[in-house]
């Protein structure tokens, strides 16, 4: 079992510690709502069922079966990702290109919508939010936004940086080493 498996496996035993529920039980309950969108999910485990972030983020996830754990295969997960948005294809492949060289210590978790990149804990996330832009949420602490670098905002409530790509050209050292640095906090 590797550390993600292991990671999961831990939420999916704290929820049932926490909650006195299983994670199937909270599947079917979040079935019954009839809430399809991630987001509603996760509102809605959070305020009527005083869920953490992670573990409402994780059950919407497996409700849904948009988690790498969940998929049959997880390449599909990613080439969904870039259906009709296949320009961005190329800025996903260099960034990947690049954090592949940071250790081989990285785990990578496809989901529906993004990938996210973890070592001990989640360091990045590449997301193709509309047919010409990839958002690239980081995590770093005590790093102040710049012009390139902004807050996260709205974009993710799991990261602290958000950096907005177009093109391959856009994948600079400055933004890989933005992207060291959140996977250096993640050891």
């Amino acid at each position: 079992m590797n550390s993600i498996e292991k990671a999961e496996q831990t939420m999916i035993e704290n929820i049932v510690k926490n909650t006195g529920k299983s994670l199937e039980t909270w599947i079917e309950i979040v079935r019954k709502s009839g809430l399809k969108k991630h987001g509603e999910i996760v509102k809605f485990l959070k305020t009527e069922h005083d869920f953490t972030h992670g573990f409402a983020n994780m059950v919407a996830h497996k409700s849904k079966g948009s988690d790498a754990g969940s998929a049959g295969d997880v390449q599909q997960l990613i080439e969904k990702q870039y259906e009709n948005k296949e320009s961005l294809r190329p800025v996903y492949e260099k960034i990947m290109e690049a954090v592949q060289k940071f250790g081989n210590d990285i785990e990578i978790a496809p989901k529906n919508a993004y990938v996210s990149l973890r070592r001990k804990k989640q360091f990045a996330l590449i997301q193709p939010s509309t047919k010409t832009r990839l958002d690239i949420g980081l995590n770093i602490k005590g790093k102040d936004p710049g012009s390139r670098l902004e807050a996260s905002g709205s974009f993710s409530a799991m990261c602290t940086h958000r950096i907005r790509m177009e093109t391959p050209d856009e994948v600079d050292q400055e933004v890989i080493k933005w992207i060291k640095e959140a996977y250096d906090q993640a050891g």
